[in-house]
């Protein structure tokens, strides 16, 4: 039996430590992942945590997204009767949800089915379903009185259990068979390559893609990835890529400077970022919450309003501002006459009544409000809710450095993704049967064949398994680089079969011309990907980076391994 020499060995244990550690996770888990908790949740209550895996809901296994789904429509809470008592009358209605807030007895906000049959803000409210409110806290009576589910959650960690209304709380992912990661071509989304309007320095730049980053991650985006791009001329780019979203939502996210100013007569009394405000409430229903919901001529309109905390510096240009203006009676209540005018981007979103109690006062609590208008109640909700949350994402943020400008916008649905890659799996095998016929044509030899074979796979995985270690997103231009790099290798066998099969020299000798030849041809592939690094602003990276990935495995592992190999079959 002919002894294996290193350099077999070598292209061993990296096939090895690629195909079955990195490729694929070790503990061979499947199923799927809590990706985020909504911490307002009952879920997030209980004790849940992002990144265990769920196993069983109510004793129903789940494997994919489609279970989960499935098991969240067949949730069906049945409304119940009402009964709240204020001091103004007595209120019945049916509802799934309280549909009002209460704090300190005194209802906050008031929306829904509570709105129609009267309810209103500052009513005092002594009972809910004779649950007195001098003896229970309004979320112990929402508990009690609102239907709900009683939820039994297995994951790999623990068993939970509690009790909730028809949404979990849960944001879920599937987990991948493997650690390949694929690029936004594959999995749909949409991308934008954005640029400032401006030309700033490199350490602006750094400062603007941290600001974006900071401003996605802060609005609730998880699957997002922002990196800088630069193309042959050296003009900079920002890239960002949404999986899931479409070209509008991402356009509307990124294109806007989001520059916010509060103006009393003109002057600005405050700005968004750090700087101004220290505060912002979101996600806390007694500080940031639709107000409430009307029909228009046009549909229906909802109000927000969320609190905000201002710096000392902020509120001594508010009292300096606030202090030589008249008090005005308006509807039996007392205002100043300059209101506090919101402005988002130049454009002015909302005018809020300052309160004669606030002239020349430092105040360092102040309440923003707004609306969102639409054909339905749920329409305008909606819309309420996006504007606030964008409003707020601008005050905690702060606006970017300069303006930005969309030099191109792509989008590719999920359903098309997932067509590109079986068309591509497809056309990868035809080509990799009709190479290895090609091979087998010419030579006619099974001993020749199999080494091809062999070398061929060998470089998929290893190529697939580095792209898995430095996390490199497979898309169109990496999958194209990876048809290359290996029909750059095919070439490189075909010249040492050929050079093997001489018989005016040595077979070493002849394997070393053909290495000649092979480190000719990977030098001016490797000079002519280095422009393609920032060509199109770096969509075309990934070609690049799998090719140059794919040819030095060749030349460094595969190529030498394979030149072993016929070293042995040539002696045979």
């Amino acid at each position: 039996m002919a002894k294996l020499s290193w350099k077999i060995w070598l292209l061993i244990v990296f096939i090895i430590i690629f195909a079955l550690v990195i490729i694929n996770p070790l503990s061979f888990t499947s199923g799927l992942q809590i990706k985020e908790v909504n911490p307002n949740s009952a879920a997030a209550l209980a004790g849940m945590k992002t990144g265990e895996v769920l196993q069983q809901i109510n004793g129903i296994e789940l494997e994919t997204l489609t279970d989960y789904f499935n098991f969240v429509g067949s949730i069906t809470l049945d409304p119940v009767d009402i009964t709240v008592k204020t001091d103004e009358g007595t209120f019945k209605y049916e509802s799934k949800t309280l549909d009002f807030v209460v704090e300190n007895q005194t209802i906050t906000d008031v929306y829904g089915n509570a709105q129609e049959v009267g309810l209103e803000l500052d009513m005092e409210v002594t009972t809910i379903n004779s649950y007195s409110l001098e003896d229970n806290s309004f979320i112990e009576i929402k508990l009690e009185v609102e239907p709900s589910l009683r939820v039994e959650i297995k994951t790999n960690k623990q068993e939970y259990i509690f009790l909730t209304s028809e949404d979990l709380g849960l944001t879920l992912k599937e987990i991948s068979g493997t650690r390949i990661a694929t690029g936004l071509d594959l999995q749909g989304g949409a991308r934008a390559i954005v640029k400032p309007v401006e030309p700033i320095s490199e350490q602006e730049f750094e400062k603007l893609l941290s600001t974006v980053r900071y401003r996605l991650n802060v609005y609730g985006i998880t699957d997002v990835n922002v990196r800088k791009a630069k193309d042959i001329s050296g003009e900079s780019y920002l890239v960002v890529e949404l999986a899931g979203a479409t070209p509008k939502e991402l356009k509307d996210l990124v294109s806007k400077q989001g520059k916010f100013e509060a103006k009393i007569a003109n002057q600005t009394v405050f700005v968004g970022g750090n700087n101004d405000i220290t505060f912002v409430c979101r996600d806390d229903a007694s500080c940031a919450y639709i107000k409430e919901c009307f029909d228009t001529e046009q549909g229906a309109a909802c109000t927000f309003n969320f609190g905000v905390h201002l710096s000392s510096e902020a509120a001594k240009r508010h009292a300096e501002m606030t202090k030589d203006l008249e008090e005005n009676i308006t509807e039996g209540s007392s205002y100043l006459n300059e209101s506090l005018e919101l402005y988002l981007d130049d454009v002015l979103v909302s005018t809020l009544r300052i309160s004669s109690d606030l002239k020349g006062k430092e105040t360092t609590e102040v309440a923003i409000s707004g609306s969102g208008v639409g054909k339905t109640k749920q329409e305008a909700y909606d819309a309420a809710e996006a504007d606030m949350k964008e409003l707020q994402t601008v005050l905690i943020t702060g606006s970017l450095p300069v303006k930005l400008e969309v030099d191109k916008l792509d989008f590719i649905s999920p359903a098309l993704g997932k067509e590109f890659l079986r068309n591509i799996i497809i056309a990868a095998l035809a080509v990799f049967l009709a190479v290895l016929v090609i091979i087998y044509i010419r030579y006619r030899k099974i001993k020749f064949f199999i080494p091809v074979i062999i070398t061929l796979v060998s470089e998929l995985f290893l190529i697939l398994g580095i792209a898995a270690l430095i996390r490199w997103n497979i898309d169109l231009p990496s999958i194209a680089g990876i048809i290359a790099a290996i029909g750059t290798g095919v070439d490189d066998q075909i010249v040492m079969l050929d050079e093997s099969k001489s018989r005016q020299y040595s077979i070493k000798e002849r394997i070393k011309r053909a290495f000649f030849i092979i480190l000719a041809a990977y030098a001016t592939t490797f000079v002519a990907m280095i422009p393609l690094m920032w060509a199109g602003a770096g969509l075309l990276r990934g070609f690049a980076v799998t090719t140059l990935i794919g040819i030095t495995i060749g030349v460094l592992i595969t190529r030498p391994a394979f030149g072993e190999i016929l070293k042995l079959v040539v002696k045979k």
